[in-house]
């Protein structure tokens, strides 16, 4: 056998040892398990795809292995041997390292200086090097075939440019594992043909790379091995090449949704409000659809689709830069959120906490605060008023409180978002948008908001609903629009619609 030979031998050998393993890794937050029981492995010279939907436990997993999170339950491995990291830094020593979507850069240093923050090479006498800096970047550089001068300021630098910075960034700690999130997300085709050299070079490094995209083209392109995630378990992996992408929706879909989030039938009438040719300057763009008079309309998409920056330009959070409004049938302004209200149309935010609620202040003022005038007299707040209206409210979504005097912050995750939904009903408005209503809520509040959902749909209430949970938007809408890039992709009719259907829209792989 010639040295030759042997050397071949010990790669493959290699390359069928992972160097990192996650087994039974479980991450539990209060009211929800991110992550149960979780197995993984990456291996030199391989990519492997990490897919699953928003809210699969992809983030979570990506936390854990950067050392943000610390897991509940589980073990980490490398090279065989358990590993604990109590900090981001234990696991970029341990050679972990991840380019996220939106990687924090800054526009005024350089780009070597970007690369070597927090690490920079020092001199005998413990003073940075800057010479060394500007050396070492060169070098990483031009490792990813990119001429780049890394005394130039990153502000000059384009997004892609930005990309291949974080990058060297990334390989700037003598990385072995390295996980991409979403790192196609801005970039043009032919960017996105540059990145691929540079993992296929990665590759060659022996680096194992956890690649995270929601694009089954680009996935089916680059990665060898999958792993796909449902409901924060990974319910399916193996050879990407040799498995069909139907079988790859499958297990990311993986259940009869309509058993599990049964809608209360409604007699849909005409249209309320019409959107034509709705278009943001770097959002979204020539939108156009009618919400019809106890309808529900679910908005579905992928991260970054510019679901919920449409939904907040129709409250007047941002303004459109073409496109027009119609409210049964006469033509509306929304210049802000206070047009919108009188109007009739409010919005409930995906954070709550941050958006949506004084999470200080007690459980009536938050439940009053868009109604103050009609809780005062002669210009004053009367709080017996206040507290009038949000006991009807109270009583009428069944908030669990021991007084409506507490704050709201002391409220469950699904009480909260109550609280948010009975402040906009207490408006009597005839639009109500929902961006990710059940977000960070668990099972049996989740179940009282979608019966609640399809009661007021009942009373003739126009719903739109943002959701990433392909169950929630196949459960309770009558129809759903799919944005794609900024773009409707389609909007289809709820009888017969299939979770494949959506994902395919919403990924481009129609």
């Amino acid at each position: 056998m010639t040295v030759q030979t042997q050397t071949l031998q010990a790669a493959a050998l290699q390359a069928d040892t992972p160097i990192l393993e996650m087994r039974g890794i479980s991450q539990i937050f209060p009211g929800v398990k991110a992550l149960d029981g979780v197995n993984i492995a990456l291996y030199p010279g391989k990519v492997t795809a990490l897919i699953g939907e928003n809210g699969a436990g992809k983030s979570t997993l990506v936390k854990i292995l950067t050392g943000i999170y610390r897991p509940n339950e589980g073990e980490i491995l490398i090279d065989g041997k358990p590993t604990a990291f109590t900090n981001a830094q234990d696991a970029i020593d341990a050679g972990v390292t991840a380019i996220h979507q939106e990687t924090v850069l800054f526009d005024e240093l350089t780009v070597g200086e970007n690369i070597f923050l927090g690490h920079p090479p020092k001199t005998r006498f413990g003073l940075i090097d800057w010479r060394l800096i500007n050396e070492r970047s060169r070098t990483l550089m031009q490792a990813l075939e990119s001429d780049i001068d890394p005394t130039t300021k990153l502000k000059d630098f384009s997004i892609a440019q930005r990309h291949l910075v974080a990058i060297a960034r990334a390989l700037s700690v003598e990385a072995r594992i390295v996980i991409m999130d979403e790192p196609t997300a801005a970039l043009s085709r032919k960017e996105i043909d540059d990145l691929f050299r540079i993992v296929e070079g990665l590759k060659r490094q022996g680096k194992a790379i956890l690649f995270i995209s929601h694009k089954f083209d680009e996935l089916y392109e680059i990665a060898d091995n999958y792993a796909v995630f449902r409901d924060g378990r990974m319910v399916g992996s193996g050879d990407l090449k040799s498995t069909p992408q139907d079988e790859i929706v499958r297990l990311m879909v993986g259940r009869d949704v309509h058993d599990v989030f049964p809608k209360t039938p409604a007699v849909i009438g005409a249209p309320v409000l019409s959107v034509q040719g709705y278009s943001h300057d770097t959002e979204f763009r020539d939108i156009s659809f009618d919400l019809k008079k106890g309808e529900i309309l679910g908005v579905y998409g992928l991260i970054g689709a510019g679901r919920s920056e449409l939904c907040q330009s129709l409250f007047g959070i941002t303004r459109p830069v073409s496109g027009t409004l119609s409210l049964e049938g006469k033509p509306i302004i929304v210049n802000s959120p206070a047009d919108a209200i009188a109007a009739g149309i409010v919005y409930v935010p995906e954070e709550r906490g941050r958006h949506g609620l004084a999470l200080e202040m007690p459980i009536y003022q938050n439940m009053s605060l868009p109604s103050l005038i009609r809780t005062s007299v002669s210009g004053f707040l009367k709080a017996a008023n206040e507290l009038k209206l949000a006991r009807k409210y109270a009583e009428r979504l069944d908030l669990r409180a021991a007084a409506l005097s507490v704050p709201v912050g002391t409220l469950s995750g699904g009480n909260q978002q109550k609280v948010v939904i009975g402040k906009w009903l207490a408006t009597a408005p005839k639009v109500i948008i929902l961006d990710e209503p059940t977000k960070g809520i668990d099972i049996g509040s989740k179940a009282a908001v979608h019966g609640f959902i399809s009661e007021l749909a009942g009373e003739g209430l126009s719903i739109i609903m943002i959701s990433s949970e392909l169950p929630e938007i196949l459960g309770m809408s009558d129809r759903v629009m799919v944005m794609r890039e900024g773009l409707a992709a389609g909007i289809y009719e709820r009888e017969g619609l299939s979770a494949e259907t959506l994902v395919r829209a919403a990924t481009g792989n129609a």
